[in-house]
């Protein structure tokens, strides 16, 4: 005879319990229905519940062949240790579905692996994407260090908000840098830096054995400027120096040299290592016609040891 569960929370935690049988117990409706107590009718609606209420998330192992062979292909050119490609969806403009789906797919295998506890991350709507596609992990014991600072003018792109949603998703322990970006000066980026907070936070970061970051372009229609960070007189001058890519507030030429500008000197973000001879791992996480440039000058930087993208911008990255 069915039992009754009752209702409310007791409900929720039912149905929870009955999409877990029938997918990941890989039990027949009726057999979950057996195991609940409860009606063959009761266990299907149980279980449409907990689709519906986005409890139950869909993850699809298996290399596509496509994407396998331009993930080869990316590093072979580039020297990269890692690469993943996201299956082309069909997206205008920033491939954010794709990207994002690629990015918390690949961010969750590194922590289940668990063997970084200490990660840094930049900022940018594509890593947004990513934290926000991230299923909910119990993780009390890793910890989520900033890559930069981020107070904007523009609260809606506030960047801390990638922290706040990694502890929020995560449980985990999440460290920010409350100073801006780039400094209004040389001096004033020294003052910040001596506080004692702040610069346990950024050697904390400097540290971290991975780090996560977005690609920035030098166009007028760059992030930075859109975000409040820079000004378009600024992003001008170094498009006019060469500039082509940029990772935490560092500029890069089409051939992947780094440019000396006066707005690097105010960057309030973690410093960059040696290229390739650098100890820890760089991942970037980018995507999108406008950034393939971009992409290509950091690439060719030998600053990253890894990169998560879509297929279109996989295949115009080798169509040189």
């Amino acid at each position: 005879m069915a039992r009754d569960r009752g209702s409310g929370d007791g409900e929720h935690s039912l149905s929870i319990r009955a999409a877990w049988l029938h997918y990941v117990g890989g039990m027949r409706q009726a057999e979950v229905a057996k195991r609940l107590g409860v009606t063959s009718v009761k266990a299907h609606r149980l279980i449409a519940r907990a689709v519906a209420e986005g409890a139950v998330k869909v993850s699809i192992e298996g290399d596509i062949i496509d994407c396998f062979e331009l993930e080869q292909a990316l590093c072979l050119r580039y020297g990269l240790a890692t690469c993943e490609v996201a299956p082309d969806l069909d997206e205008e403009g920033i491939p954010l579905r794709a990207l994002g789906a690629a990015g918390a797919s690949w961010l969750r295998r590194c922590l289940e692996n668990g063997e970084d506890h200490i990660i840094a991350i930049s900022h940018g709507r594509t890593l947004t994407a990513a934290v926000r596609t991230m299923p909910h992990m119990s993780l009390p014991n890793q910890r989520f260090v900033s890559l930069l600072g981020g107070l904007t003018r523009n609260f809606a792109a506030n960047p801390h908000d990638v922290m706040h949603l990694l502890a929020e998703k995560t449980g985990a322990q999440a460290y920010v840098m409350p100073v801006p970006f780039f400094a209004n000066s040389v001096d004033d980026r020294t003052v910040l830096l001596a506080q004692r907070g702040i610069s346990d936070v950024l050697q904390m970061a400097e540290a971290a054995p991975l780090k996560l970051v977005g690609v920035g372009t030098a166009s007028y229609d760059a992030q930075l400027v859109v975000a409040g960070l820079i000004q378009s007189s600024e992003i001008e001058t170094i498009s006019a120096e060469g500039g082509c890519g940029e990772i935490l507030g560092h500029f890069f030429d089409a051939e992947g040299k780094i440019l000396d500008t006066p707005l690097t000197k105010r960057t309030i973000a973690a410093s960059l290592g040696e290229g390739r001879d650098r100890s820890d791992r760089i991942i970037a996480l980018a995507g999108g016609s406008h950034k393939v440039d971009a992409i290509r000058a950091v690439l060719n930087s030998g600053q990253l040891s890894g990169l998560i993208t879509d297929e279109r911008t996989a295949r115009a990255l080798l169509d040189t």
